[in-house]
C-alpha cells in the first residue's frame, strides 16, 4: 500500500457509509431495481479489478453456448463510443472495449456481444435478439438490475475478507456485499490447494446457507498466438512482455518459473497505448502480451509481425457442481 493511500485512510469511513447506505436503500426497495423473467447472470467482484472476470465470463460462454443462445453485456470500459453498441464485423477495442472485443473475436459465431453503461437499457436492447441467457460482465455494483444469479470473484492472494473499502483498500463496497452472491469463486489459487486450506478459506469467507464456494486456478498455454501463426513460448525467448492488466504478478511468476528471458513493460489496466508507446515497441524484436492487451495492440500494423498473446483458461474445482448450478438456473 503506497503512502498516498495510507494518508487517505480518514476518507474510508465516509466511503464505507455512502456505499453501505446505497446498498441498504436498494435492499429495502427504496431505490428501485429491475429484475427479469429470463435468466440474467452477473459476474463481478467487490474489489477494484484483477479477480479474473474475463476468464470467468469465457468459462460460462463455453459452458452454455452449445445448448443456449448466449449474450454478454459489458460496460465497455474506456471505449470511444457512447450508449448501446452491438458487436459486429466492424467493431474494435475502441468501439466496444477490449474485453467485449475479445469475447466477440473468440465467440462471434455463437454469442451476441453488446456494451452499454446502463445495464437496464442494454438488457432491453438485447431482448430484441431473444437470447436464452444474458451474462452481465462486471455488474455486481450495478444495483439498478437484480440478476437472477450472481457469481462473485475474489482472489486467493487478496480475498475480500482481508480488505477494506477504497481509497485505502481495494473494495468498491463493504464486505457485507458478498451476501448478495449465489456463488463465490476464489480465483488464481495455487495448484494443489489442500482440502484443509480450502476448508479454512471457506470458514474465513463465512458463506450464507444459500451460497456455494468454489476454487479456481489459472492455466496458461504453452503456446503463444499471433495473427497468422502459433509458437511455443520457449522458442521466443528473449522477448518483451507487455501488460496492461490490473495484476500481472501471476503471469510474471509463471514466466519466471519457466526460466524465460524477458523484460516486462507494465502499464495500467485498460491502458490506451500512445504513439510514443508504439514507437518504443516497434524497436523490440518480439512482444508477448495478454489476450486483452492484444485486442488493443493488433490494430498497429507495424507490431503484427512480432506480436504474440498468451491464452489462459480457468480450471474450477468441483466444476460439475458449478456447471449443474448454472445450467439448472438457465434451463427453463
Amino acid at each position: 500500500m503506497n503512502i498516498i493511500r495510507k494518508l487517505l485512510l480518514p476518507i474510508v469511513p465516509i466511503y464505507f457509509m455512502v456505499t453501505w447506505l446505497r446498498n441498504k436503500l436498494y435492499d429495502l426497495g427504496i431505490k428501485k431495481s429491475k429484475s427479469y423473467k429470463f435468466p440474467v447472470i452477473c459476474v463481478g467482484n467487490l474489489s477494484a479489478g484483477g479477480t479474473g472476470k474475463t476468464p470467468m465470463i469465457e468459462y460460462l460462454i463455453r459452458l452454455l453456448k452449445d445448448d443456449f443462445k448466449v449474450a454478454t453485456l459489458s460496460r465497455g470500459y474506456k471505449r470511444k463510443t457512447d450508449g448501446f453498441q452491438l458487436a459486429n464485423t466492424t467493431s474494435t477495442a475502441d468501439t466496444i472495449g477490449d474485453e467485449p472485443f475479445q469475447f466477440y473475436t473468440k465467440f462471434k459465431d455463437s454469442v451476441i456481444v453488446a456494451v452499454d453503461a446502463n445495464r437496464q437499457t442494454g438488457i432491453e436492447n438485447l431482448q430484441k435478439k431473444k437470447p436464452n441467457v444474458i451474462l452481465l460482465d462486471d455488474a455486481y455494483q450495478h444495483r439498478k438490475v437484480t440478476p437472477g444469479f450472481s457469481v462473485l470473484l475474489t482472489t486467493y492472494a487478496n480475498p475480500f475478507y482481508k480488505d477494506i473499502v477504497l481509497p485505502t483498500g481495494n473494495l468498491r463496497e463493504p464486505r457485507s456485499g458478498a451476501n448478495r452472491a449465489d456463488v463465490i469463486v476464489v480465483t488464481k489459487c495455487p495448484k494443489g490447494l489442500s482440502l484443509n486450506e480450502k476448508s479454512n478459506l471457506v470458514k474465513r469467507i463465512r458463506p450464507e446457507k444459500h451460497q456455494h464456494v468454489f476454487f479456481s486456478t489459472i492455466d496458461y498455454s504453452n503456446t503463444v498466438i499471433a495473427t497468422d501463426k502459433t509458437e511455443r513460448i520457449e522458442n521466443l525467448s528473449p522477448f518483451t512482455l507487455v501488460t496492461g492488466i490490473a495484476n500481472a504478478t501471476p503471469l510474471v511468476n509463471y514466466l519466471n518459473a519457466k526460466n524465460l528471458n524477458f523484460e516486462h513493460l507494465n502499464f495500467k489496466d485498460h491502458y490506451n497505448f500512445t504513439l510514443n508507446d508504439i514507437e518504443n515497441l516497434e524497436q523490440k524484436d518480439v512482444i508477448v502480451t495478454t489476450e486483452k492487451d492484444y485486442m488493443r495492440l493488433k490494430q498497429f500494423e507495424s507490431l503484427k509481425p512480432k506480436l504474440f498473446y498468451l491464452p489462459i483458461t480457468v480450471t474450477i474445482d468441483d466444476s460439475n457442481k458449478l456447471n449443474a448450478l448454472i445450467k439448472e438456473f438457465v434451463r427453463p
